[in-house]
């Protein structure tokens, strides 16, 4: 017994360190201004933030410990049933659906919630061992572009896709291409406002375009025989052609405006401030005044593309490529 409890406390400690790492969504783009301009009216969008967080909030605590150091462990098998019944309850979660089962046994909450609860738990909890193989397989399909810059921007690609922005920005984009075409009398201006919320969720990304690479990475980029701007121009390519995807079926030229100016604005903290990300979690703005900064481009070039002239796309592309040369040379 002695060793498993040792177990349980290395793990809690990792758990619990992972806890703190959630709190990024409190200073993230979509969060902020969403909550500050739509209030009450932005019930379902806090929902949806909450969903994709409880993912893998709900998360098997054991995944925290590496799989090949799980096998070094001399546990017998005793040990092990004991472990696996003791982990869950590490699990915040866990505390939370037991409180819930004695309110829904008061008749405080409906048993109907607590089981669709519960079994979004599960499901999470099940996924997070599952899931480890069958991501790396998906990493690997990640398609492959010509080109000099092509392993970068599949490997800026497979960053993209484990954030939790991303997921995000993909429900939005799946919704709201599903309304338009089950109804045909959409206004446009809808689908107009939706392609603004989709760089919305991305704008926070914009602004840590290094953050997941970690120490090693930027030490990888000082070695390749690369400059700066190329290395940056395969950050901002993987972002484009997963904005352009996501836009696609609503308001493209929009969602492409709207992302070389959240871009430009985001280069500044990417490159002077790199702030270290977690994955499966919501990135961290780095900066409260960049983010308004590029929520206002945001705006003002989609409204204006699309209000306008289709022109426009030339002085947001040259803004682009100006913040790509001059924070290119800082790297």
């Amino acid at each position: 017994m002695v060793r498993v409890l040792a177990v349980l406390n290395a793990v809690r400690r990792a758990v619990w360190r992972g806890q703190g790492s959630f709190l990024s969504i409190g200073t993230n783009n979509f969060l902020i201004f969403t909550a500050y301009f739509l209030r009450q009216t932005g019930t379902f969008l806090y929902l949806l933030l909450a969903l994709l967080i409880f993912f893998p909030l709900s998360a098997d605590p054991l995944r925290k410990v590496p799989a090949e150091r799980l096998a070094l462990w001399p546990l017998d098998r005793r040990e092990w049933w004991i472990l696996r019944i003791l982990t869950p309850w590490l699990n915040p979660i866990t505390w939370f659906l037991a409180a819930a089962t004695a309110w829904a046994v008061h008749h405080v909450m409906t048993w109907q919630l607590l089981g669709i609860v519960a079994g979004l738990f599960v499901l999470s909890f099940v996924l997070s061992d599952l899931s480890g193989g069958v991501w790396e397989g998906l990493a690997r399909r990640v398609p492959a572009f010509g080109g000099l810059l092509r392993e970068l921007i599949r490997n800026n690609l497979r960053q993209m896709i484990c954030t939790l922005d991303f997921w995000l920005a993909l429900i939005l984009s799946v919704g709201t291409t599903i309304y338009r075409i089950a109804d045909r009398t959409a206004p446009p201006e809808a689908f107009l406002m939706m392609s603004m919320m989709i760089i919305l969720a991305l704008s926070s990304y914009a602004q840590c375009l290094f953050g997941l690479d970690g120490a090693a990475g930027l030490t990888r980029y000082r070695l390749l025989p690369l400059h700066g701007w190329q290395i940056l121009l395969a950050k901002d390519a993987a972002f484009l052609l997963v904005t352009l995807a996501l836009t696609l079926a609503l308001n493209p030229l929009t969602g492409l405006a709207a992302a070389l100016m959240v871009l430009a604005v985001g280069h500044e903290q990417s490159v002077k401030h790199i702030k270290p990300q977690v994955r499966w979690r919501f990135s961290t703005s780095a900066s409260l005044g960049n983010g308004v900064v590029q929520v206002t481009a945001l705006f003002i070039a989609g409204y204006g593309v699309t209000r306008t002239s289709v022109l426009l796309l030339i002085p947001c592309a040259a803004i682009y490529g100006i913040s790509v040369w001059w924070f290119g040379r800082r790297l």
